[in-house]
């Protein structure tokens, strides 16, 4: 089963670090906070969402990647990732609703965790599956760690 394997915040920056609970409001996870607002937040990012599997395996690549390191707030394991694309609806817990809005662009800010400096390693451009995705809101509610995680209707169109 899909779940909730950290939710990660910061006052600004990276590593987010990891908290037990948050509540998801529409402007994101309560105690998160992005520097730079033109490129992070607001309502169509108001959550970053990355795979764990995804994490381990740059990490097997030799990258110095975990959870909370690429800027991501809800670290996810068990989801089929590729499955993970813009439309989709996931729940998280019982209460919160989100649909995937983009794949993120990957910065600067995270290129040092990168062997190589290059943060395009995630981009879905350049590595297609391999990209963090950028959420809205559409149900409110506190998520915990472990929680799980549903997919809740497949990308239309």
């Amino acid at each position: 089963m899909a779940s909730i394997y950290s939710l990660n915040i910061s006052s600004g920056g990276v590593p987010k670090l990891a908290v037990p609970e948050s509540l998801v409001t529409f402007a994101g996870l309560t105690g998160d906070w992005q520097k730079n607002r033109k490129y992070h937040g607001g309502p169509e990012r108001a959550l970053c969402l990355y795979a764990l599997e995804r994490i381990e395996a740059l990490v097997a690549e030799g990258h110095r990647v975990g959870p909370g390191a690429l800027g991501e707030n809800v670290t996810v394991a068990g989801l089929a990732w590729d499955e993970v694309v813009p439309g989709v609806r996931l729940r998280l817990g019982r209460d919160v609703v989100v649909e995937v809005a983009s794949f993120t662009k990957p910065c600067r800010t995270i290129a040092g965790v990168f062997a190589d400096g290059r943060s395009v390693r995630v981009s879905q451009a350049h590595h297609p599956g391999w990209s963090r995705v950028y959420a809205r809101v559409l149900g409110e509610g506190v998520i915990r760690r472990g929680d799980p995680i549903a997919l809740e209707q497949g990308r239309e169109g």
